[in-house]
């Protein structure tokens, strides 16, 4: 059995599916700031970001991580040689606390104590795609890292 390659797929598949969410819940923060405490519409946006975290995100975010790290149990040189895999592991780290931060913030919203405006939430979720971005250009360009340039 090909076991590098099956937790590689399961790890992009894992990945495309916490990027979804971890991009789409700070964008529910902007719309919930606009709406009122207590409100139905607060209600729903409180269910949809919780689900969203519950359901999609944290399996997604715990499976990226276990796939991840089967990946490098199955190919041990990714922690000695390559020096882009570092640079990876630290992106990956800030998305994982970006993530638990955008937990905390949920829980502000269902506490009902978002003291935080729309522009914040437009604003920082940039954090994860632009991690996003070093870290696809970091895998696909692994080869030239490697080498030095």
């Amino acid at each position: 059995m090909p076991w590098y390659e099956l937790a590689k797929a399961l790890h992009i598949i894992a990945v495309i599916s916490w990027m979804a969410g971890i991009f789409y819940l700070p964008r529910l923060f902007v719309y919930h700031t606009q709406v009122e405490n207590g409100s139905k519409e607060d209600e729903r946006f409180q269910t949809m970001e919780r689900k969203l975290l519950r359901v999609i995100m944290n399996p997604a975010m715990m499976l990226t991580w276990i796939a991840g790290i089967a990946m490098v149990v199955l190919r041990p040189s990714l922690l000695t040689v390559l020096s882009w895999f570092h640079v990876k592991l630290l992106l990956v780290l800030v998305i994982t606390g970006f993530h638990m931060v955008c937990a905390r913030w949920r829980k502000d919203f269902e506490a009902g104590t978002n003291s935080r405006p729309e522009k914040f939430y437009r604003m920082v979720n940039e954090i994860p795609t632009v991690a996003m971005i070093a870290i696809v250009f970091l895998v696909v360009f692994q080869p030239i890292f490697a080498a030095g340039f």
